[in-house]
């Protein structure tokens, strides 16, 4: 009767653990690698999240980029919800530019170069403002130090818009 007890009580801890860890990766919603420093995985499904915004950098990368975002994201931006609730994704596309083949004025995406995600948990990256950063490569995170740059580029030019560079394009 022990025996059976015991088995049973692992059972419900392998349950319970199980669906703690399903949870946690429903949550995060991560697959492949994790950035170092803060962990931050590809989102699972990001390709089929809502437009944020396009954006353009110019020479030397020379991207069209686009920002999409996941619920949490969409909820702050449409509502104009500020700081970013812990929750948020951001997820920025990137694409080397090059001249439409079609259309000699207009530009379209040439060969990938980027996909960066910016995670919100306030208790997880309290000293990064409350975000958690990801840079990839071909799905693999870029080095640690590349990593490092993350947060002080934002801290630098937008911690008065808590640390977010994309603003709703309507």
């Amino acid at each position: 009767m022990k025996i059976v007890y015991v088995i049973a009580s692992l059972a419900t801890v392998a349950a319970v653990a199980l669906g703690v860890a399903a949870t946690v990766h429903a949550r995060d919603g991560g697959h492949g690698p994790a950035s170092p420093i803060y962990g931050v995985q590809l989102p699972e499904g990001y390709r089929d999240w809502p437009f944020i915004a396009p954006a353009q950098e110019a020479a030397p990368l020379n991207e069209l980029r686009v920002i999409v975002g996941n619920p949490t994201a969409m909820r702050a931006y449409r509502d104009n919800v500020r700081p970013f609730p812990d929750g948020t994704v951001l997820v920025k596309l990137a694409w080397k530019h090059e001249p439409s083949p079609d259309f000699a004025p207009a530009s379209i995406p040439g060969a990938a170069t980027t996909v960066q995600v910016m995670v919100k948990d306030s208790r997880k990256y309290a000293s990064t403002g409350g975000w958690g950063y990801g840079r990839f490569v071909d799905g693999k995170p870029v080095d640690e130090a590349q990593h490092r740059t993350c947060h002080a580029c934002h801290a630098a030019r937008v911690s008065d818009r808590d640390f977010v560079f994309t603003r709703y394009a309507k």
